[in-house]
């Protein structure tokens, strides 16, 4: 699961627990890491500073000295250090988890073939998900209400009732569970909502995992993953290890070996105008798209690296009739980049251009205020 930065937090200690995810200054909690309570962390040790700096803190008792000829002594040492551990582990053990916070990544699409529409009126795409450094956190504890959760944020804009992907999540996850808990839960958001960077889908994922945790874990990330794809199609994907191949609506999902580093340097740029998916599918038409294999993209970034020639995206055509100030954005990364990014293209349905393989954003954002949405990736 790749829900970054885990820090589960009991009454008794605050520390982190994570495991790292080959994904630059990202960390991720362990796979697998459940157990009573949730995520657990270490607990704080007692005493715990460089050996140099330390003394221990024991108590030593001897016993007198024995007369000639007896050679025993009684030694009896008390060690707080080591009792404050014993204690810290087992309050550790039995304490339940009140507080959580995450990392939620979100990602890019490297390519997105659209394939064909389907009589659900859905369309079935083969793409190369890769998650990204870029992300939002989310506070979660546990609500005393039976009945409610609560949502805040720190952007306007965003719904906080149902229509919102962690409400939706958490809505699911009781659904398939039986739980009864309810969450009170602030959203600090970073990544910007229409801009084809699943950021509300990585949200759900988060969501979902975080319910379980406080849950005991009573559900397996496959049942999660496989629950996810009922309220957003891009959601199973934020179960992956960070990179995968996606076909279906999106949701089936192949976890497949990085064929590019994922902390590759990346520079976004998203536009003030958003793009409706909508009506970016709206205008798609299939006999415009590419015609190349997806499978064949995927073995020569496997091959050969990243490149401008594998990186074809089948919603830029109609997102640039949506949004002709797109293209332009587009094509001005490619000439100021002057060569210094591996490939520039657009991501999801929009309205994010990613531009890879250098760290350096061109200069003309520097100098326009509409470019404020300016992020790096990876490595810089």
């Amino acid at each position: 699961m790749m829900m970054m930065a885990a820090t589960a937090v009991a009454s008794s200690s605050c520390s982190s627990s994570s495991s790292f995810f080959p994904c630059s200054r990202v960390v991720f909690p362990p796979r697998g890491a459940c157990r009573s309570g949730g995520v657990r962390p270490p607990p704080a040790r007692y005493g715990s500073s460089p050996s140099c700096l330390r003394r221990r803190a024991s108590v030593r008792a001897v016993a007198p000295e024995p007369k000639a000829g007896k050679q025993q002594q009684l030694e009896v040492v008390y060690d707080p250090d080591e009792r404050i551990n014993q204690l810290a582990d087992k309050v550790d053990r039995e304490a339940p988890l009140s507080r959580l916070t995450l990392f939620s990544p979100c990602k890019v699409n490297v390519f997105l073939r659209i394939t064909r529409k389907r009589e659900d009126g859905f369309h079935d795409l083969a793409s190369l998900f890769h998650v990204i450094s870029l992300g939002d956190i989310i506070k979660f504890s546990l609500s005393p209400s039976q009945t409610k959760d609560q949502l805040s944020t720190n952007v306007s804009g965003v719904p906080l009732d149902d229509r919102n992907l962690i409400i939706k999540a958490l809505n699911l996850y009781r659904k398939k569970t039986g739980s009864n808990k309810f969450f009170w839960i602030h959203l600090d958001k970073k990544v910007p909502t229409g801009a084809g960077l699943g950021g509300g889908s990585s949200n759900a994922a988060t969501a979902l995992w975080a319910a379980n945790q406080f849950n005991n874990c009573i559900a397996t990330e496959k049942d999660l993953q496989e629950w996810s794809g009922e309220i957003g199609s891009d959601i199973p994907f934020f179960f992956s290890h960070g990179a995968a191949y996606c076909t279906g609506r999106g949701e089936v999902v192949e976890n497949i070996p990085p064929p590019i580093s994922l902390d590759i340097p990346m520079v976004l740029i998203k536009p003030p105008q958003a793009c409706s998916t909508a009506e970016v599918y709206k205008r798609l038409r299939l006999d415009k798209t590419s015609n190349v294999d997806p499978l064949a993209l995927l073995e020569k970034l496997s091959k050969d690296g990243i490149s401008q020639d594998v990186c074809i995206n089948d919603l830029e055509a109609p997102a640039f009739e949506v949004l002709p100030s797109l293209k332009k954005l587009k094509q001005r990364i490619m000439a100021a980049g002057r060569g210094q990014y591996d490939a520039v293209f657009m991501s999801g349905s929009g309205s994010t251009i990613v531009g890879v393989g250098s760290p350096d954003p061109p200069l003309f954002v520097y100098n326009e205020e509409e470019y404020k949405d300016v992020f790096l990736s990876g490595k810089g």
